[in-house]
């Protein structure tokens, strides 16, 4: 390819007026959407519903190269990958845990009690969730982190069973990659699975009787984590079988950026999420065509000396990837709006004031000085993110996913009495006189 070949495809916006329908439409996707993706994972989702584990070993045969001895990691692999681990990583790993407590711990709700009229209460109380399953993906990139962001949010949620699955790797005998275990022994999981893809997330769903070593794993009630399409779409399958978070697929970042960004923060950043995938969705939102044309100098420049080069220039080059250019910074928010991405930089004039507006995004990095690197990592916040749009109707993982709000209604006579007339009235209103009597019988005699 040649240097002066530009790496992302323009869409220009300037001169058209769109619905919202047009403008999301209009905007850089990825081919393979999750929908397509789940048809293509049905078959081993229903396979390891029927199944249980040696489902699950054939399909980590097939898609993993390798068939693990035994699905559940033994303790002392867990205790020897942490007394392995390097120093230096031990330390990262706990001061981005630290990091995202502290933000978790505060943002954890305390119960609620509203007195509704004397004597009549509504208490809303928060429940963690029993047991859930975290996935933590282990393709191109080991992704210890993702440990970190999966567990550390359930434990500040008081759960009480956590179980943790990852991919086998062929080059570490069926085991996930010792620094996914090393941070699990780090944050004190001692139930890992070693499995990955759809099928790791149906056999958290469904559970299995005998994993292959005499012993059950019984099926989650939530199931959270990033990973692929064909992960996400495995998620989407089994909803309803138990909660999920979101539907995390590959990465995405969206730049809404003027004149005033620098082209080599731009650029860095938008080879930083193409690096995790060849589907990973860079996209540029922006009413400065110099800007354009800064940031591409900037991608020639620095995507020849990144380590995976080869993935980088896929990934920008796909049609998840591009520029959009835009009028305005107003028509740039309803674009990324409409975008709904996973990650948003904003790298604008005023820049906590654009970001301000922002409705549709999983995470907001606001000015030159928050990449959504340093979010992947150690600013505290959450890097399991709803990708794919889906930014429009969910959020990123929290402690508030493993948290369930209980109502708890209290009322005395005295206090009923107030609310009969309504409700009575209500109850045939509907069609349901039972309803009505329920509470008239109280009264009777």
């Amino acid at each position: 390819m040649s240097e002066r070949e530009p790496f992302l495809t323009v869409t220009d916006l300037r001169e058209r007026t769109l619905s919202a329908a047009e403008l999301v439409a209009a905007l850089p996707r990825a081919e393979l959407d999750v929908a397509s993706a789940a048809e293509a994972v049905r078959p081993v989702v229903e396979d390891v519903a029927a199944r249980g584990a040696e489902a699950v070993l054939d399909a980590s045969e097939r898609f993993d190269g390798v068939r693990p001895e035994q699905l559940r990691v033994p303790a002392e692999a867990l205790e020897k990958a942490l007394a392995e681990l390097d120093p230096a990583i031990r330390a990262a790993l706990e001061e981005s845990a630290a990091r995202v407590r502290a933000v978790d711990t505060a943002q954890v709700r305390s119960e609620e009690r509203v007195e509704v009229v004397p004597g009549g209460t509504v208490t809303q109380r928060w429940v963690p969730v029993r047991r859930v399953g975290l996935y933590v993906p282990g393709g191109r990139a080991v992704l210890p982190s993702s440990v970190v962001m999966n567990v550390v949010p359930a434990q500040v949620a008081g759960v009480e069973q956590i179980v943790l699955a990852s991919p086998p790797q062929k080059e570490f005998g069926g085991l996930p990659h010792p620094t996914v275990l090393a941070a699990c022994a780090l944050l004190g999981v001692t139930e890992v699975i070693a499995a990955g893809g759809a099928q790791a997330i149906a056999l958290l769903a469904h559970g299995a009787e005998d994993l292959g070593d005499g012993t059950a794993l019984p099926g989650v009630d939530l199931i959270t984590g990033p990973g692929n399409v064909y992960v996400a779409a495995a998620k989407r399958l089994v909803r309803g079988k138990v909660g999920i978070d979101s539907e995390a697929g590959p990465t995405e970042i969206a730049i809404l950026a003027d004149d005033t960004a620098d082209p080599a923060f731009v650029a860095a950043d938008l080879i930083s999420q193409a690096e995790h995938d060849p589907l990973a969705a860079s996209v540029l939102v922006t009413p400065s065509p110099s800007l354009v044309d800064a940031v591409e100098a900037e991608l020639a420049r620095q995507v020849p000396a990144t380590l995976h080069h080869e993935r980088v220039t896929e990934a920008l080059r796909g049609p998840q990837s591009g520029v959009v250019l835009v009028a305005d910074l107003e028509q740039g928010l309803a674009a990324v709006n409409a975008y709904g991405a996973e990650h948003l930089e904003i790298q604008t004039a005023d820049a906590a004031a654009v970001a301000a507006r922002v409705t549709d995004a999983g995470a907001v990095f606001v000015g030159s000085y928050s990449p959504v690197s340093l979010g992947d990592y150690a600013a505290g916040s959450n890097h399991v993110l709803p990708t794919g749009g889906t930014a429009r109707f969910s959020g990123g993982l929290g402690v508030q996913t493993f948290l369930r709000g209980i109502h708890v209604v209290e009322y005395d006579r005295a206090a009923l009495a107030g609310a009969r007339e309504a409700a009575t009235t209500l109850a045939i209103a509907e069609g349901l006189p039972a309803h009505g009597e329920a509470i008239d019988v109280r009264f009777a005699g």
